[in-house]
C-alpha cells in the first residue's frame, strides 16, 4: 500500500488490522473480544473517517457519540483502546499530531448500582453465615476469596498443588475458563497476576484438610460447568441472612482490598495482592477510599499541629 493510499484509508480499517497485528494471539480472547466490539462501535460511528482526517475535533466528535449510549467508564475503556492504535499510527506519521491529547471523556449518567464492597463488620456477620462443611462446598469458595481478594476465575483454577501450607502461600498462575462449555485451565490476565498470595493461619489450616484427600492437579472448586450467577445467588442469600448489603462475588474483591486500605496497608502491597499491573489501576479503582483515608490523615496532622503550640 502506498503512502498515501495509507494516510486516505479509513481509520475503522486501519484499527481492524492493527487489531489483527498487534493484539491477536498477545491478549486472552476475553478482553480481546472486547477489543472486536470496539471496532464495531467504530465501523458504525465513523465509517467513512480516513486517517488524515483523524484530528483533535474529528476524535472528540467520535467519543462524544459513543458516550451519548454509554457510561462514563465505559467509554474511557474505549477510548483507551483506539488511543494505543491511534499512537502507533502518529508514530508510522499516518497522523500529524496526536488526536487523543488533552481529550473531554464524557459519559451518560451511571445507573444507580448498588454497593460494591462490605465493611469489617458487615464481613463478619457475612462469614457467620457460611456453612463450611466437610466438603467443599461454594462457601469455602466465598470464604477464600474474602480471605485473599482473588477473581473468581483465579479461584476456580485452584489446585491443591496450589497451596503452600508450610509458607501459608497460594500460587496463582492460571485461571479456568468457566465461560466456555468445555472449561479448561487458561492463563491469567496479565503478567502481574502471577503472584503468591500470603494467607492467614487459621485460612491455611482449614484448607489443609478440605483438600488432603483431592486429586493434587484438578481444581478444587470444579466438578462440573460452572456459572457466574449460581456462586452469586448463594451469596446474595448469605447477606440477606446477616441483614447486610447485597454484593457480588467480584465484589468481595473489592471487599477484600477496602478493608487493607482501611488498614493502613500500602497501596504498592495491596496493588501486588490483587495482581493489578500497575498502582494506578489500584488507586484509580479505590480513589473514594484513598480519598477517605486522605481526610482522616488531614485529620490527624491538624490535631497533631495543634499539639504543638
Amino acid at each position: 500500500m502506498s503512502r498515501y493510499k495509507e494516510k486516505t484509508q479509513l481509520f475503522y480499517k486501519y484499527f481492524e488490522e492493527w487489531i489483527e497485528l498487534y493484539k491477536v494471539g498477545a491478549i486472552r480472547q476475553v478482553t480481546l473480544q472486547k477489543y472486536y466490539m470496539s471496532l464495531q462501535r467504530v465501523t458504525e460511528i465513523a465509517p467513512k473517517l480516513k486517517m488524515n482526517e483523524l484530528d483533535r475535533k474529528a476524535y472528540q466528535s467520535l467519543l462524544n457519540q459513543y458516550a451519548q449510549t454509554h457510561e462514563k467508564q465505559t467509554t474511557m475503556d474505549f477510548h483507551h483502546q483506539l488511543k494505543g492504535a491511534i499512537l502507533d499510527a502518529v508514530d508510522e506519521g499516518l497522523i500529524k499530531q496526536n488526536p487523543t491529547r488533552k481529550i473531554i471523556v464524557k459519559g451518560k449518567k451511571p445507573r444507580d448500582k448498588r454497593k460494591k464492597y462490605l465493611n469489617q463488620y458487615e464481613v463478619q456477620a457475612l462469614l457467620k453465615q457460611l456453612n463450611l462443611t466437610n466438603q467443599v462446598n461454594w462457601d469455602w469458595f466465598i470464604l477464600l476469596i474474602t480471605k485473599t481478594g482473588l477473581r473468581f476465575s483465579e479461584a476456580l483454577a485452584l489446585t491443591p498443588d496450589d497451596f503452600d501450607f508450610s509458607t501459608q502461600k497460594v500460587t496463582v498462575n492460571k485461571t479456568w475458563n468457566y465461560k466456555h462449555t468445555q472449561g479448561g485451565f487458561q492463563p491469567t490476565k496479565n503478567v502481574s497476576s502471577n503472584r503468591k498470595i500470603q494467607i492467614d493461619w487459621q485460612t491455611a489450616m482449614q484448607f489443609s484438610q478440605l483438600i488432603k484427600d483431592l486429586d493434587p492437579e484438578k481444581p478444587v472448586f470444579v466438578r462440573s460447568r460452572v456459572f457466574n450467577s449460581t456462586i452469586n445467588n448463594r451469596l446474595k442469600v448469605l447477606c440477606q441472612k446477616a441483614d447486610i448489603p447485597v454484593i457480588t462475588i467480584h465484589g468481595l474483591r473489592h471487599t477484600h482490598a477496602s478493608l487493607l486500605l482501611f488498614a493502613n496497608v500500602s497501596i504498592a502491597s495491596v496493588a501486588k495482592r490483587l495482581g493489578h499491573s500497575s498502582m494506578t489501576t489500584t488507586q484509580e479503582t479505590y480513589l473514594h477510599i484513598i480519598n477517605e483515608l486522605e481526610n482522616q490523615d488531614n485529620d490527624k496532622i491538624m490535631r497533631h499541629l495543634a499539639m504543638l503550640m
